[in-house]
């Protein structure tokens, strides 16, 4: 056995479980970004930006508009509150002075860790009663949720479904 024993459970269950972990999320999102001065959007985008800046690769306003599903008017928005808060800074990009670089500001990361290092914290104790092959499992399940979501998610805004009705 890898990890701990598990209870039994069936796939029913589990999206349920998820569901309910989905919803609880959501509510979370808003009370963090409203303890961390912002609404839900900029946090999302905050997310973005930082990680970004922890993979060391460089975002510019474009790709966040395009991962944040905005408009360029839209994510110019956001980055005037995420400045205005002390959270990011917008940086020419050298090689073509039209497109712009979002950059982590140096305080942001200390600030949003405050708020969010007790859950990082709290999950970290959760895998920590997970074994290796466990872990691995719960990775790949998680990447491939989030691409089922995505295609699902497509097809909602696109205002169709699987057969392309």
């Amino acid at each position: 056995m890898d990890g701990k024993k598990r209870p039994e459970a069936t796939a029913d269950q589990a999206l349920q479980a998820m569901d309910r972990m989905i919803a609880l999320a959501q509510f979370g999102q808003h009370d963090i970004a409203g303890r961390l001065g912002l609404n839900t959007t900029d946090l999302t985008c905050l997310g973005f930006v930082m990680e970004a800046a922890l993979a060391g690769t460089p975002l510019t306003a474009g790709d966040l508009a395009e991962r944040a599903r905005l408009t360029t008017g839209g994510v110019t928005g956001v980055l005037n509150r995420l400045e205005k808060a002390g959270y990011a800074r917008r940086l020419p990009d050298p090689d073509d002075r039209r497109r712009l670089h979002v950059v982590m500001d140096e305080s942001a990361q200390e600030r949003i860790l405050a708020v969010y290092g007790p859950f990082y914290a709290r999950l970290g104790s959760l895998f920590a009663d997970y074994g290796p092959s466990e872990i691995a499992v719960l990775t790949d399940w998680f990447g491939r949720a989030r691409d089922a979501m995505q295609e699902s998610l497509d097809e909602i805004r696109a205002g169709t479904d699987r057969n392309g009705t």
